[in-house]
């Protein structure tokens, strides 16, 4: 087993390293090992076999797979060799491939965001803001990068007093209540968490906001036949949990909201190319997850008459994001682990370490795309910059 396990990690770890496996110390590769993998239980064959990820994440979870150097340095150094993971397509169908029916979209969305505000606020901003932040001075907090994101969005929509802004999967509010307070607009958010309805839901009552904000459990489905209209759309870190095979659906459903010369801005994971996604996130982090990439979704905007304004990629930014939540995220470990347990607590620090990793190598990217439906002539000339 022990040749098994270094043969299949040198295929995929380019990089020197120890491994530690029972009495068998071996050092893969030619000089200084960068770090020791020790298996206090070895994994199984066939578990590795059918997926790399799901295999080494479902050790690192329970404990059966330790690293003497930061989580995050370890992955970063070979995360980029994903391609040469195993994945399994047909035995791993079942997980990689699920049902995109509302109500089982629904209950994947629920099982990530629902899992309770009081963790979220463990290691979130003040914002509570659960998306990529911008960074436009290299001195920012976590708090000024989530303020200055908004304000990016925001300054993009060309937003005027009096329009009505709609925010598709808008989290704890903070966009909206930022956009009411700065542009003198009317928001309205929609989302499928209850935790996040409830207070959002809270705050809007108590800042006394209830004649120019309001939020509902609502799915994204039912905008096309609700009679709504908007000057502006926006969507921050939602398309991921559409699925491929209903984006044209979600394009659909903006169209039928948003009025004729509106503007969209559209924030979310891409990824360079068209793939399932990886079997560990999607059975333990994102059920149903799919990171689309940015030409499947910039392919689908001219059959609605959508216009591209601007394209950005904000992928660095969105390490550097998950660095600070994983600090944050450490910081407060003692208290995560009271209040979901050791395996838990493994998996998120895991999620974080990693997808920090797959950003810093390109495996995953972060666009905004800010959209007009039809010609609007009406614009500044110059981009926001």
């Amino acid at each position: 087993m022990q040749t098994f396990i270094k043969e299949y990690l040198e295929h995929i770890i380019p990089v020197t390293f120890c491994l530690k496996s029972g009495n068998e110390i071996s050092q893969i590769g030619d000089g200084t090992p960068e770090f020791t993998v020790t298996f206090n239980k070895d994994p199984d064959q066939k578990a590795l076999l059918t997926s790399t990820s799901l295999a080494l994440g479902e050790a690192y979870m329970r404990g059966d797979l330790e690293v003497d150097r930061d989580l995050y340095e370890v992955l970063n150094l070979f995360l980029g060799e994903m391609g040469k993971f195993t994945t399994d397509k047909s035995a791993l169908k079942k997980l990689i491939v699920t049902s995109k029916s509302r109500k089982n979209q629904k209950k994947e969305v629920t099982a990530h965001y629902d899992i309770g505000n009081e963790f979220y606020r463990l290691w979130l901003d003040e914002t509570m803001s659960y998306s990529c932040g911008y960074f436009k001075e290299e001195s920012y907090s976590l708090y000024q990068a989530q303020a200055a994101k908004v304000d990016h969005i925001l300054e993009k929509l060309h937003l005027e007093p009096g329009m009505v802004l709609l925010d598709i999967g808008c989290g704890w509010g903070f966009l909206l209540k930022e956009a009411v307070k700065k542009y003198g607009v009317k928001g309205m958010g929609i989302t499928l968490s209850e935790e996040q309805y409830k207070k959002f839901s809270e705050e809007i009552e108590q800042d006394g906001m209830q004649d120019s904000l309001e939020v509902k459990l609502m799915d994204y489905r039912e905008l096309e036949k609700s009679g709504l209209q908007f000057d502006r759309v926006v969507s921050v870190g939602m398309l991921e949990h559409v699925g491929r095979g209903n984006y044209e659906l979600f394009m659909k459903n903006v169209d039928a909201v948003l009025k004729s010369k509106g503007l969209f801005l559209l924030h979310y994971i891409s990824a360079l190319e068209e793939h399932e996604g990886d079997a560990w996130i999607k059975k333990y982090i994102f059920p149903g997850g799919t990171i689309p990439s940015l030409r499947e979704i910039m392919s689908i905007l001219p059959e609605y008459k959508f216009y591209t304004l601007d394209v950005e990629s904000l992928r660095r930014h969105y390490n550097r994001t998950l660095l600070c939540w994983r600090e944050n995220f450490l910081k407060h470990r003692d208290e995560i682990l009271k209040l979901q347990g050791e395996e838990f607590t493994r998996m998120w620090e895991l999620y974080l370490a990693s997808c920090a990793a797959t950003f810093h190598n390109g495996i995953i990217d972060l666009h905004q795309i800010l959209i007009s439906k039809g010609v609007n002539n009406d614009l500044p000339m110059t981009r926001v910059v």
